[in-house]
């Protein structure tokens, strides 16, 4: 389950931050940071709230006095926030509010993310309709658009006139 993912924080973060210096690139990166843990056999600590806080605590801490890094390194905890929200893994209490309720909750079992099989390929096919409709409204059919995307991480949504 990557495009649901990939395409949530493409159009929700800019919607919500309507940040011009957010570099959205490194959000959707981030976004897809917590699946690495099927690797071993999660979920463990990327599907916990207590990992995005850690991480924003740090990229705020570390990029002290320095306007231009925060602004991009802030898309890492924006995205990993946004994958907690766009799984579904609020739903899993003990598994969120880790370790709050015990240190047995972490790993041994499927990712929130692929538990609802069959389920999650609704969610892919919905993903591909929201990059549909993303690629639209910021308007990355532009040539000039999509290369400030792909080069900046930048998108704005196209004004009506």
């Amino acid at each position: 389950m990557f495009i649901w993912f990939v395409a949530g924080s493409l159009v929700a973060v800019p919607m919500v931050f309507d940040s011009p210096d957010l570099d959205i690139r490194v959000v959707m990166v981030a976004a897809l940071l917590p699946i690495v843990e099927v690797l071993i056999d999660g979920p463990w600590i990327l599907h916990t709230l207590l990992l995005s806080v850690a991480a924003l605590a740090i990229v705020m801490l570390l990029t002290r006095g320095h306007r231009r890094k925060r602004q991009r390194w802030l898309g890492v905890p924006i995205g990993m926030f946004t994958h907690l929200v766009l799984d579904g893994t609020w739903g899993r209490t003990t598994l969120f509010w880790w370790p709050a309720g015990g240190f047995k909750q972490l790993g041994g079992s499927t990712l929130p993310e692929f538990s609802r099989f069959p389920g999650t390929l609704w969610l892919e096919a919905l993903g591909l309709i929201v990059c549909f409709w993303g690629w639209k409204h910021f308007g990355l059919s532009q040539p000039e658009r999509r290369q400030q995307f792909w080069t900046e991480g930048r998108v704005e949504a196209i004004r009506d006139r």
